[in-house]
């Protein structure tokens, strides 16, 4: 049986949670006013916050058209040199072909000049045609969150250079004696690289969709559909939305890549040192 004064504490403790000390305290915290001082100074501040914001936008915004133009112009230079790089590269292929025209004339009647014909292809220095095989594999769509209705900035089924690696690396295996990527030839030197987020082939830019095609054997298409590379692409179509296919194609022509550099041999000079030591 529970005691009068027992149950006198308990109801106390909860009528009265807080300690009389506590209470005051309180109390006293609520009915003093903040000094004046406090006041101006907190007003101070929001004034000189609100100063800096104004004078920091009205500089941005008078600064905007100057960075729009030099934009405008940068973009309209690299369009320039673009349109001039390629004008210099159809001209360079017009005087290789006359080149090559003029060097069969010349060795006509041999077998050098076949010789040499089958070297330039295999070294893809010339053009080709062929049947073979067009791989396509083009970017998935960027994520929208479907209640703000933003794009996600994290897209993970984005092709990227070691995709168009894999893919070269998978038709050279498969037999392929060709190979070029969105019209850029390969050869033994090529690269394929990042640089800027964008994938480039030999230093030259492509983009989304990307097709890799390939002159080789009859069963090129039906070997690398049934490599590992292929396999793991189509996991990416089901877990990135990512596009990827591969097709049969008849009587495709690659166009011959550019000249590679030059390079000698020279003798090794005599080393400084002596004899060997002991």
């Amino acid at each position: 049986m529970t005691s009068p004064r027992r149950d006198d504490l308990l109801g106390e403790l909860f009528r009265n949670p807080l300690d009389p000390g506590y209470t005051a305290a309180a109390a006293r915290r609520g009915d003093a006013a903040p000094p004046r001082s406090g006041r101006w100074l907190t007003a101070a501040a929001m004034l000189a916050i609100g100063l800096l914001l104004a004078v920091a936008y009205h500089q941005v915004v008078a600064a905007a058209p100057g960075t729009t133009k030099a934009r405008e112009d940068l973009a309209a230079d690299v369009r320039s040199r673009q349109r001039t790089a390629d004008e210099l590269q159809r001209r360079a292929a017009e005087l290789r072909a006359q080149v090559d025209q003029a060097r069969d004339d010349a060795l006509a009647g041999g077998d050098n000049a076949s010789r040499l014909r089958d070297l330039a292809a295999g070294t893809g220095t010339s053009k080709v045609t062929g049947d073979g095989v067009a791989v396509r594999v083009v970017d998935a769509p960027a994520q929208v969150d479907p209640v703000t209705g933003r794009t996600s900035e994290e897209n993970l089924g984005l092709v990227l250079d070691r995709d168009l690696q894999d893919i070269t690396n998978g038709l050279w295996q498969s037999g392929a004696e060709a190979i070029a990527v969105n019209g850029q030839r390969l050869t033994a030197t090529s690269t394929i690289r990042t640089a800027g987020g964008v994938i480039l082939v030999d230093f030259r830019p492509v983009t989304s969709p990307y097709e890799v095609t390939a002159i080789g054997p009859p069963d090129i298409t039906d070997t690398f559909g049934r490599s590992v590379t292929a396999k793991r692409f189509k996991r990416y179509v089901d877990e990135y939305r990512m596009q990827f296919s591969v097709k049969k194609r008849t009587k495709l022509t690659l166009p011959a890549a550019d000249e590679p550099p030059l390079r000698y041999a020279r003798t090794p000079s005599p080393s400084p040192s002596g004899g060997p030591s002991r």
